[in-house]
């Protein structure tokens, strides 16, 4: 489609009324030296945080926490690594959008592949409505759980009537927000505000809870400092202080454990650096800076902005979470599951969600030793006799392996840090999460509907895209299995599609056609190839082991059938495009 039919950038005065003077100032900032151009990009920044607001989520959480549990600190290289290449990829995006001013899809679909363009739009979609759905949850989680508990649960409601309680609060707030954005001007301002605010009590509430622990003697900085350069022995072996642990086992079950650690620990890796930049991301940042007005001139915001706005708000928290989860978990068993007793001797319970973790773990060891055959038939009592029998470093170690959540997290910082810190401040870290992620999700989604419409960003369509993700609600209330179902399906489509979108906007920013004077020269464009052939194969590597790991090696099936689709569709569209210019 040529640039004549892109309805992107239609009546864009109307929705960011201040863009000339803006630009106006950016070029004078420049003139008058760096500190004064660095107030004037402060001042200005705004898509970079919607990033970092989508991206520190239910996922990032849950993925820091697991590496905590797992490796300790060995693994804070790895999620800062993961957010470099996706800001070198973000900024590819940004420089081929700002230039060309087009509209992201139609330029993939004329220039690269249509059933790539379609699919990316599709992809995010359909990654907003299922990752909206963990999101919900924390929220209300941490509003039923940590802040609010006795307004929203027993004696005052049933526990369910409180969660739809606040998972209606908690739509309002997103739907305000949408409107917010929906009618530009103004309302982007107040909108990128709140986001900005609610960035920062996230970090800000998860950095508390780091100075607390450091207080308390719990961080050892030289190991803390140390998990900053990348250990690649964790690819292979379990962290060293596991490794104790594991060589109490019986020699011939050693196997099974190390197997099963490292399995865990490439898998939680590969997951992490996965949530730190995802296909949803990647259709917002353009089309969120189109609607800003944003052109040429602020191609150099936007590399800032991304740094400033996302990067050091994502490693900031992510760091916080992975520390915490490290010094109380890591080689840590969780109580309750070796017949441990509190002060005045009765038995601790082991937390309830953890239960079905361990109960896993432990039937593994089992299976292991006697073959899946021979535990199929044997009784329920016979079975629970083979559990009662086995040894106590089997069980340890199956007590430390369990994958806890952040409310456990709360409830394992409140001896130490007290209640406010654990509970509350923690707490409100965890609904800023989920609040934010919920809204920003709304905001994607309904830049993806007007695109599918072909209809400018802006007005009723776009709310309407944007309220369509309610329909998430209704899944974490009513449909517990929604996101069982729903998540693989989409993780193995978004992964597929990710470094296949990478590589569209590396194609791209090598086309001179479409860039015209703006096409990189000399060492830029050798450092732009390189960053990106760095950042596209990172993408590459997590998203086929992602889905290998998912569905197995079916995968590389379902790949290779989406590169044929590829194929038809690009010969379909020179062939189009070779009887047009006849």
């Amino acid at each position: 489609m040529s640039e004549k039919k892109d309805v992107i950038l239609e009546q864009i005065k109307s929705i960011a009324p201040n863009i000339q003077k803006e630009r106006e100032l950016l070029v004078q900032s420049r003139q008058q030296g760096k500190w004064a151009l660095f107030k004037t990009f402060v001042r200005f920044s705004g898509p970079g945080w919607l990033q970092s607001a989508t991206t520190l989520g239910g996922g990032s959480l849950s993925s820091s926490m697991y590496l905590g549990v797992l490796v300790g600190f060995g693994f804070l290289w790895l999620q800062p690594l993961a957010m470099i290449a996706g800001i070198i990829m973000l900024s590819a995006i940004s420089y081929v959008t700002l230039s060309t001013g087009r509209s992201p899809v139609r330029m993939i679909n004329e220039h690269v592949n249509p059933l790539l363009g379609w699919s990316w739009l599709l992809a995010a979609m359909l990654a907003n409505f299922v990752w909206a759905m963990p999101q919900y949850s924390i929220a209300i989680a941490s509003i039923q759980q940590n802040l609010l508990p006795h307004l929203f649960g027993p004696p005052t409601v049933e526990p369910f009537i409180g969660k739809v309680i606040i998972g209606i609060l908690i739509l309002c707030i997103n739907l305000t927000f949408l409107t917010l954005y929906t009618f530009g001007g103004k309302g982007v301002k107040i909108f990128e505000v709140i986001i900005k605010l609610m960035v920062a009590s996230v970090v800000i509430c998860f950095f508390g809870v780091f100075i607390v622990l450091n207080i308390k003697g719990q961080i050892h900085w030289q190991k803390y400092l140390a998990g900053f350069i990348p250990d690649f022995s964790l690819f292979f072996y379990p962290s060293k202080e596991l490794m104790p642990y594991i060589e109490q086992v019986p020699e011939k079950f050693r196997t099974y454990w190390i197997n099963l650690i490292v399995s865990q620990q490439r898998d939680v890796m590969i997951s992490s650096a996965a949530t730190a930049v995802g296909i949803n991301m990647t259709f917002m940042l353009p089309y969120s800076m189109l609607r800003k007005g944003w052109d040429r001139e602020f191609r150099g915001l936007a590399i800032f902005d991304l740094a400033t706005g996302l990067f050091i708000p994502f490693i900031l928290a992510t760091s916080c979470v992975v520390i915490a989860s490290a010094a109380q978990f890591h080689a840590k068993p969780a109580p309750g599951f070796l017949g441990e007793q509190d002060e005045k001797g009765n038995l601790i319970q082991p937390a309830p969600n953890l239960m079905g973790s361990f109960q896993s773990l432990i039937e593994g060891r089992i299976i292991y030793e006697i073959g899946k055959e021979q535990w199929n038939i044997l009784s329920k009592e016979e079975k629970e006799a083979r559990i009662k029998r086995l040894p106590e470093a089997d069980r340890k170690l199956s007590a430390m392996m369990v994958r806890r959540d952040a409310f456990n997290l709360s409830d394992a910082l409140t001896p130490l840090t007290g209640p406010t810190v654990a509970k509350y401040i923690f707490g409100i870290g965890v609904l800023g999460m989920g609040l934010g992620v919920s809204s920003m999700l709304m905001l994607i989604n309904s830049l993806c509907f007007c695109e599918l419409l072909n209809r400018p960003l802006r007005g009723l369509p776009q709310f309407i895209g944007g309220a369509m993700v309610s329909i998430s609600l209704l899944g974490v209330l009513f449909w517990k299995d929604a996101q069982m179902w729903l998540a693989i399906p989409t993780s193995v489509f978004c992964m597929t599609l990710l470094p296949l979108a990478y590589l569209s906007f590396w194609l791209l920013l090598n086309q001179k056609k479409l860039l015209k004077d703006d096409f990189p020269q000399g060492l830029k464009f050798w450092s732009w190839n390189i960053l990106l052939f760095i950042a596209f194969t990172l993408s590459l590597i997590g998203a086929i082991w992602s889905i290998i790991s998912k569905i197995g090696y079916k995968g590389i099936g379902i790949i290779i059938a989406f590169l044929v689709l590829m194929l038809i569709s690009h010969i379909y569209r020179k062939k189009k495009q070779k009887v047009t210019s006849n």
